[in-house]
């Protein structure tokens, strides 16, 4: 079928192709930060703990990373632009299964398969981008496309707000529909097919599960440790009819080591695998390459710090200071803002000055901005206070993610573009995986054991009351807040508090706790803002050790390209010219 008269050999196909790629990961970004601002609504309405909020977000993350080095090597194989249509489909479906979910495990497993969806999409755009764009038009490509991840990520908590606020959280998944349906039909009649035509064939069972279950395991270890009890038990573990033997070891340190375990593992697999000439999943050799090395390092531990930030912000804002989740992402449109203004900004500076800088110049900005707006945390804080330093914060987002990836890849072959996007991509999404993980952690932690040393102290509070009402926050996410600080408490609560207490008198003493509660918050909220920092300033001193590339005029660029083409076709004969046409895209 036919959507527009354009011929194939029309360099408007490639445009055209990729603003659909746009779309896509528009989509896919969109929902990695649109559920921040809508959480605490799910978590009332479904009766999410502060580990199931932070299961909504992390599985996601998590499935995405586990799955992309697999997928990205499939789309090279089977076809690119297959994979990604097929990517959209998966991620539409998973969508309308999350917004008509009616329970915890059922979003979570919803968003597992939108997890897998995105790991289909995104290394599938990367690739095609590499394989269709050369020279000066790349690095305009790669800029665009870096703008659409920062400035998305930006503005979903802007648009779950508004959804969330006005309709329900369940349109932060219905959403997804028609944008999916565009891409898909864009796809399919401005992006050709491409592939690799080296691709080695196979399959690298151990690898994955290796992969999986490595960071499995470490993801669950830091969101359930304050559960399951750090060290020793403290509260039995069952999963499908089985329950964890030991009674003097908690689960966690038996997760941490089996995590360990499976990264060597996987490590000691991959080398061996390639060399001995088999399929295999991670490519360790393109580490000798410094950008690659040094840049992917930086994206990894930043991320860390920018999603995990997006995850706590929303939850503090509502609970504590009574915003909406429409409120929370008008507020969070400065950072969206800042992000729009330096992407485009960015392609000029790195032409005239070269990209490293920028990428530094952008980590610096986002550094400043988080730990102004941690400081700036307070129980009567005035929010617009906030709109500078997360502009700040957006500032920095844009400078860095526009040009980040086109660093990482700037010295990867071609015919391995697939392979080195989705490992690139995969440490991207490990790092978000891991920041909500981390710093969802030091927020509940803290809540927690602030919460109960500040209750200790409150006149006449018997300690099962204090007991009942540090679960009802542990269990809320902190949204229980809410109801104390208004006198209407959920009516379960009444009986876990015990010494007789009825609804009216349940009232009195919720505005008796609510202020200590706070102000445990409000510590909590620092703790992890002032870890996100510092794994930004982390990535930092990596972006750093990046090689300093002399920027250089449009002249020299397509010189360069130029000479590229002719080594690669020299080097490896007409199999390698076919691929490369074949990629082009007309």
């Amino acid at each position: 079928m036919t959507l527009n008269p354009i011929s194939a050999t029309d360099p408007r196909r490639r445009w055209l192709g990729l603003a659909m790629l746009s779309v896509g990961v528009a989509m896919i970004i969109v929902d990695a930060t649109i559920v921040n601002v809508a959480v605490p609504s799910i978590a009332r309405d479904l009766a999410l703990s502060g580990t199931g909020t932070e299961w909504v977000n992390t599985i996601y993350a998590l499935v995405f990373a586990a799955f992309l080095v697999t997928l990205g090597r499939i789309g090279d194989r089977m076809g690119r632009r297959r994979t990604y249509v097929a990517g959209l489909i998966l991620f539409l479906f998973a969508s309308a299964l999350a917004g008509f979910a009616q329970s915890g495990e059922e979003l979570i497993g919803a968003r597992f398969l939108q997890g897998l969806g995105g790991a289909a999409i995104l290394p599938a755009t990367q690739s095609i981008l590499n394989s269709n764009f050369r020279g000066r038009d790349r690095a305009i490509a790669f800029g665009i496309w870096g703008s659409v991840i920062g400035g998305m990520a930006a503005v979903g908590p802007l648009l779950g707000g508004w959804l969330t606020t006005n309709l329900s959280w369940r349109w932060a998944f219905y959403v997804n529909i028609p944008w999916g349906l565009l891409a898909i039909l864009g796809t399919l009649a401005w992006i050709d097919e491409s592939r690799d035509e080296n691709a080695r064939a196979g399959f690298d069972p151990f690898g994955f599960l290796f992969i999986t279950v490595g960071l499995s395991s470490f993801v669950f270890a830091l969101i359930e440790g304050y559960t399951y009890g750090w060290t020793s038990p403290s509260q039995p573990f069952g999963l499908f009819g089985w329950s964890w033997p030991l009674d003097s070891i908690s689960i966690i340190p038996f997760a941490f080591a089996l995590s360990l375990v499976c990264l060597v593992g996987f490590t000691v697999v991959e080398i061996r695998r390639e060399r001995a000439g088999k399929f295999f999943l991670f490519d360790f050799a393109l580490w000798r390459y410094p950008a690659f090395r040094f840049g992917n390092m930086a994206g990894t531990v930043v991320s860390l710090g920018e999603f995990g930030l997006l995850f706590v912000l929303p939850l503090f804002l509502q609970a504590v200071l009574g915003m909406s989740a429409f409120e929370v992402g008008l507020l969070l449109m400065a950072l969206a803002m800042g992000a729009f203004f330096a992407a485009p900004a960015a392609v000029g500076i790195a032409r005239r000055y070269g990209p490293r800088r920028v990428v530094t110049l952008g980590m610096g900005l986002e550094a400043v901005g988080i730990f102004a707006t941690a400081s700036l945390i307070s129980q009567d804080l005035n929010v617009l206070l906030l709109v500078p330093p997360l502009f700040v914060y957006g500032l920095g987002v844009g400078f860095a993610t526009s040009q980040l990836t086109s660093v990482v890849l700037s010295d990867i072959p071609a015919e391995v573009s697939g392979l080195a996007s989705g490992t690139n991509s995969m440490m991207r999404q490990i790092g978000s995986a891991l920041g909500i993980a981390v710093l969802g952690s030091v927020l509940f932690v803290s809540l927690g054991v602030g919460t109960a040393s500040r209750l200790a102290q409150v006149p006449g509070m018997p300690p099962v009351a204090q007991a009942a009402v540090r679960q009802a926050i542990e269990q809320s996410a902190g949204q229980a807040l809410i109801g104390f600080r208004t006198g209407q408490v959920d009516p379960s609560i009444a009986s876990q508090l015990g010494g007789g207490i009825d609804a009216q008198q349940l009232a009195v003493f919720g505005k008796q706790v609510a202020p200590p509660i706070e102000d445990a918050f409000v510590q909590a909220a620092h703790l992890a803002g002032y870890a996100a920092t510092g794994f930004v300033l982390l990535g930092l001193l990596f972006s750093l050790l990046l090689p300093r590339t002399k920027p250089q005029t449009a002249a020299e660029q397509e010189a360069a390209t130029e000479s590229e083409r002719a080594a690669k076709r020299a080097a490896s004969g007409p199999a390698v010219a076919r691929a490369g046409g074949g990629a082009s895209g007309g």
